[in-house]
């Protein structure tokens, strides 16, 4: 601060002042406050949400024997994945309804081959709504059965099946993909 010293004519005594100290701020309990406000929002804020994809597994429980779900074929349309291509097909494997006859790319006509699938399979009667199974092979990228995921939820597709490819005219498909 500063100050302004003004000398006063009195008859020659000086008087003698103490020196003023400058003023001292504690700053403990802020220091405190700060750090308790720290800890507080670091406690309480949520940095990063996890993503995560809801798929509902099978039970593995040992010993019984799950009988296989019969499907209705009118509904049931089969995606084989590769690695970066697809092949379709729309009913039984051994009596298609419809079919894809070389393999096509995921990112580029997998919206549309599921538009027309869904669009088919709710034009037939008595067919309630479409369910996809998606067998991926062991060529298929991770990348890719999370892009068709994303894709037939994309599409309104409520109901969807991720299996293995078990039939042996399945895995020689998947050998042309290749």
């Amino acid at each position: 601060m500063a100050e302004l010293n003004q000398k006063t004519q009195e008859s020659g005594k000086k008087k003698i002042r103490s020196r003023k100290m400058a003023p001292k701020v504690d700053l403990t309990a802020m220091v405190d406050l700060a750090f308790l406000l720290i800890t507080f929002f670091m406690l309480t804020t949520t940095l990063n949400k996890p993503a995560a994809m809801d798929i509902a597994m099978p039970d593995k429980t040992k010993g019984e024997a799950t009988p296989p779900v019969l499907i209705d074929e009118n509904r049931a349309a089969t995606l084989i994945l590769g690695d970066g291509k697809f092949m379709w097909y729309h009913g039984d494997f051994k009596k298609p309804i419809a079919f894809s006859e070389k393999p096509s790319d995921i990112e580029k006509t997998l919206p549309q081959v599921l538009a027309q699938l869904k669009a088919k399979i709710s034009n037939m009667p008595n067919s309630k709504d479409m369910i996809v199974l998606i067998k991926p092979s062991k060529e298929a990228r991770t990348k890719d059965v999370i892009h068709t995921i994303d894709e037939i939820k994309h599409q309104n597709i409520t109901r969807y099946v991720i299996g293995k490819t078990q039939e042996e005219e399945e895995k020689q498909l998947l050998v042309s993909i290749q």
